[in-house]
């Protein structure tokens, strides 16, 4: 029996964005880079979009999400941040989710996103 193939993608020098092992594509946490001073909603769907093309790369999509976990720096976004993300996930497949406050490496970084996908 053979071991499966462990494929890393844009590896840097601190973390790779995301790794495919045995059938499930793990991504890096997901934070703004193109306006990092955005508003939750704005972050929130520009992580999503990160998420979409990271997962679609790497074989899979937001339909196959095996699990979320969503960081906020002021939980009090949850509301306005569910907004967005309510538009994006696809109903009928909304994954597993937890949501927690947390201090971020980024003091403007008001969210980051960690998923865990099956591949498609």
């Amino acid at each position: 029996m053979s071991t499966p193939e462990l494929k890393r993608a844009h590896v840097g020098k601190r973390l790779s964005e995301y790794a495919v092992y045995n059938g499930v594509v793990y991504l890096a946490g997901q934070v703004p880079e193109v306006d990092p001073k955005a508003d939750i909603r704005g972050q929130t769907r520009e992580v999503l979009g990160h998420i979409d093309r990271l997962l679609a790369e790497a074989g899979s999509d937001k339909t196959r999400i095996l699990s979320c976990q969503i960081f906020l720096t002021d939980v009090t976004d949850i509301d306005a941040m569910n907004e967005v993300w309510d538009a994006w996930v696809p109903q009928g497949n909304t994954p597993p989710r937890a949501t927690v406050e947390a201090k971020l490496a980024n003091p403007d970084y008001r969210i980051e996103v960690v998923v865990t996908a099956a591949l498609g």
